[in-house]
């Protein structure tokens, strides 16, 4: 098998495994007791944030561990639109977000809440001078993404956190992506609120961060107990949260060299299909774009066919995010880069790990190339252009 499914999940990595099985079996106390087996439990879970807090430069009581990144997205843009409503009612987003991000805005818009969704050039890069003007007195916040999940954009962070603080206007990003992957500083970027999940970075599914930088008046998003100091209420998934930790540990400490290699086989792996493989174009900014992202359009075909055909091969890819496997609407970040819905339909997306070869490139490469003949001879469209 050859899997180029990163953004929708990874492997988990065998010493965050190797982290998490104590806390099954072993020290398997509620991290909430005061006798010592809940203890064990308590100091891993702060030892985990103190991990995260210190890979974004932050306090570890700015940490706040939930279920994943679609909770801490909700979280963050819905409490924050209740804490700040005194202030203001209307919020400021992209339209290339990650669902968790848009469906929760469109929920707010049913609440009484205006918001905006900013345009994107063909690369999907959002404008600065776009995003300013269309700052109003109440608006209280903006939530544009770190990098695209699709497409894999990397967002100009530095620059919409400086405008938002200049502004005293709320920032939160969508770091699920990035987190890992690129070094960030929530400080220096003037992030108030990040989201990040573990199961992008080698960790387990089911756990998450939010970043809530001190000041921010958030409420609490889940009621019941005092975990998370009030604010995320339930028993603490200790396994979950010590995986999340050590893959955290572990992204760090391999990202310079993991980064390097993954952008070597992206930018072959780019060259040889925009080479060899022709009426396809590669969506996202050419440079500027995460590591191990790849998402390409064949002109005059399905996605979906394509992914079945290379499954056929095994070959693990996307048409797009995983979110929303099994639609059959075009992807809605393609058509806001101005992809007509044909092209969006013939979207392919790849995305590498540090595990990937330069020979499992040359295999996608080939098998792609026929697979691509194979369906536009069986294509209309293709006959008739």
């Amino acid at each position: 098998m050859i899997y180029l499914d990163n953004a929708a999940t990874t492997r988990t990595a065998p010493e965050v495994i190797d982290a998490m099985l104590p806390y099954f079996s072993e020290y398997y106390g509620n991290a909430g007791t005061v006798y010592s087996l809940g203890n064990k439990s308590r100091n891993a879970v702060m030892h985990a944030r103190e991990i995260i807090a210190d890979s974004i430069s932050v306090k570890p009581d700015e940490i706040f561990f939930t279920a994943g990144g679609t909770e801490s997205d909700n979280w963050a843009i819905k409490s924050a639109a209740e804490a700040y409503a005194s202030k203001g009612r209307h919020i400021i987003t992209s339209k290339i977000e990650h669902h968790a991000v848009l469906h929760t805005c469109q929920y707010l818009e049913k609440h009484g809440f205006e918001v905006t969704y900013l345009d994107v050039d063909s690369d999907g890069l959002i404008d600065i001078k776009e995003l300013e003007a269309a700052v109003r007195p109440d608006t209280i916040l903006i939530s544009i993404m770190f990098a695209n999940n699709e497409i894999g954009t990397i967002e100009p962070v530095k620059e919409i956190g400086e405008l938002a603080r200049a502004k005293g206007i709320l920032f939160h990003t969508d770091a699920v992506q990035a987190y890992g992957q690129l070094p960030i500083n929530a400080d220096e970027l003037n992030i108030d609120m990040l989201s990040a999940s573990g199961h992008k970075l080698n960790g387990p599914k089911g756990v998450g961060f939010l970043y809530i930088r001190h000041g921010i008046k958030v409420g609490e998003f889940i009621h019941g107990g005092a975990q998370e100091r009030g604010r995320r209420a339930g028993t603490e998934n200790v396994p979950g949260i010590v995986g999340m930790g050590a893959a955290a540990e572990r992204a760090m400490r391999i990202m310079n060299e993991k980064t390097a290699k993954e952008i070597r086989l992206r930018d072959y792996l780019i060259e040889r299909l925009l080479k060899e493989i022709p009426y396809c174009r590669l969506n996202g900014h050419r440079t500027n774009r995460l590591p191990n992202n790849v998402n390409l359009s064949f002109l005059y075909i399905e996605g979906e066919s394509m992914l079945i055909m290379l499954d056929m091969k095994g070959i693990c890819a996307s048409s797009g995010s995983a979110c929303t496997s099994g639609s059959i609407d075009p992807s809605h970040v393609l058509l806001a880069t101005g992809l007509k819905q044909d092209e969006a339909r013939g979207s392919l997306r790849l995305t590498l790990s540090e595990e990937n070869t330069r020979e499992e490139m040359d295999i996608v490469v080939d098998e792609l190339s026929g697979i691509a003949s194979r369906l536009r001879r069986m294509s209309p469209l293709y006959e008739e252009y």
